[in-house]
This record gives structure tokens, C-alpha cells and sequence, in this order.
């Protein structure tokens, strides 16, 4: 299969998506409204940047089928083929103008993620990769970080939409996390936090109450970058612990597999 020819539509489709983002950018035009919470808002540029890379997709590719984070699920023709889009990672940052934020394009064969492109448009770093040839920022190989104990270590994480409904928001986490690390940070957009660590920038990153579509670029450009991904909670959707093979162990073996009592 020619993933890469697949690729090359994602990476344009992912940066003319970045430029209406920025189009809008603090311009203060945005139509915010919410959706399951005050917590979770979508944007005019949410919606516009979805339709830009569906209609693309529906162009190029139309017996394809697609998961988005806006439209919910369209089935294809059948062919086993499934684009997983999150057209803007990080929209509360986007609405309060902080300039991390992302596109997240994954493609799909039979159920195994075989592309991805992640791409923050204000910092203009472009991430991608191929199965089984390696993962890239702006052209150039990137790998994970070489540490091997937590005391050294920079890691994220964030806290779910559903934060101020339940106890069960990360907290617990972060109080046996964060007195073991060198610095804890809390990015706001799970696809950025997961290249940050295949980049080596960050060293860990995990997170609860995930969807698929935040995470299933990242995770295959940190696979190909050498580093792991899991899951630590099997009731609180994409429940995701990332890092290189030592340090994803060491954050696992400290995160609770079960709702705080």
C-alpha cells in the first residue's frame, strides 16, 4: 500500500487546516459554544478546519470511512480504510488565545494506524510518521528522551472535561506524581503532549478521559520516535501513560488503575 502518497494528502490537509486556525486566532470572531460541559467548547475554526479535511478526504478518498471529533463516525464503502481527525486539539487554549494547539490526522488500514501527522500551526512544528519508517518534526528525525529515572524527568498530563462532576479528575495521580519528578506541566492538547514526548521535550505524559481521536496520530509518531503507550484505566476512555520503555513503566506503576474511593 502507498501510505506515503495517503501522507502527503494528510500533511497538506493538516496545514491548510493550521492556517485557518490562525486566520481566526485571537481575533476575537470564534462563535464559541459548548458541548457535554462548560469545560468542553468547540469554535468556529473547529468546524470550519473538520470540513476542510472531510471534504478532502471526500475528494480524494470517498469510499473511505471517518471518525472525527465534531461529526462523530461515517462508514465507507466496507474497504477497511478509516481516518481518525481531531481538526483542533487543544480548543481551550485556542479560545483564550494560548498558542498551543493542534491537527491530528490519522489514517487507518484494518484497524492498525499505519500514518499520522500532528500539527501545531502557531509554533509550526509538523509531525509525522509512516509505519516502520521512523517519526519526524519538520523533515527531521526525532527520537525519544534517553532518561532512565523519574527525578530527572519533565512530564504532562491534563485533567478531564468531567473534572468538577466527580473525584475521579487526575488528582490522585498528581499527588503521588508530582513530588517524584523534576517538573510537572499541563499543556492542553493530548496530541502535542504525546509528539512533545517523541520529540524528547517532555519526558512522560499521561491522562484520563481520552477520545481516539486525540491520541491516535501521536501515539504511532511516539511508537516510531521508540517510545510506548498504554492504557492504566480500562474505565475512563483513552486512559493514556506515553514515555520512553523505562519512564512509561515507572509513571504506570505509580497511576491508580481504579477511581479514586
Amino acid at each position: 500500500m502507498d501510505y506515503n502518497s495517503m501522507l502527503l494528502n494528510a500533511l497538506q490537509w493538516a496545514r491548510q487546516a493550521g492556517a485557518v486556525q490562525l486566520g481566526h486566532f485571537r481575533q476575537g470572531n470564534l462563535d464559541i459554544r459548548t458541548k457535554a460541559t462548560e469545560a468542553d467548547v468547540v469554535t468556529i475554526a473547529d468546524r470550519e478546519s473538520e470540513r476542510l479535511i472531510i471534504d478532502g478526504i471526500h475528494a480524494a478518498y470517498p469510499g473511505h470511512a471517518i471518525l472525527s471529533e465534531e461529526s462523530g463516525e461515517e462508514a465507507g464503502s466496507g474497504s477497511g480504510w478509516r481516518w481518525i481527525i481531531d481538526p483542533l486539539d487543544g480548543t481551550t487554549n485556542y479560545s483564550q488565545g494560548l498558542p498551543l494547539f493542534s491537527v491530528s490526522i490519522a489514517l487507518e488500514h484494518d484497524g492498525q494506524v499505519v500514518s499520522g501527522v500532528v500539527y501545531a500551526p502557531y509554533t509550526d512544528e509538523l509531525f509525522h510518521a509512516v509505519r516502520g519508517e521512523g517519526a519526524f518534526l519538520n523533515g527531521r528525525p526525532i527520537s525519544v528522551a534517553g532518561k532512565d529515572r523519574l527525578a530527572e524527568c519533565v512530564v504532562s498530563t491534563g485533567f478531564p472535561v468531567d473534572k468538577h462532576q466527580t473525584a475521579d479528575n487526575n488528582l490522585d495521580n498528581v499527588s503521588r506524581i508530582m513530588p517524584q519528578v523534576r517538573g510537572l506541566r499541563r499543556l492542553g492538547s493530548a496530541a502535542i503532549d504525546i509528539c512533545y514526548v517523541a520529540a524528547g521535550f517532555l519526558d512522560g505524559y499521561w491522562e484520563l478521559n481520552l477520545h481516539r481521536w486525540d491520541v491516535a496520530a501521536a501515539e504511532l509518531i511516539l511508537a516510531e520516535a521508540g517510545g510506548v503507550s498504554s492504557r492504566f484505566r480500562p474505565d475512563r476512555g483513552e486512559a493514556v501513560v506515553a514515555g520512553s520503555p523505562k519512564i512509561h513503566d515507572s509513571l504506570k506503576s505509580l497511576l491508580s488503575a481504579t477511581a479514586p474511593l
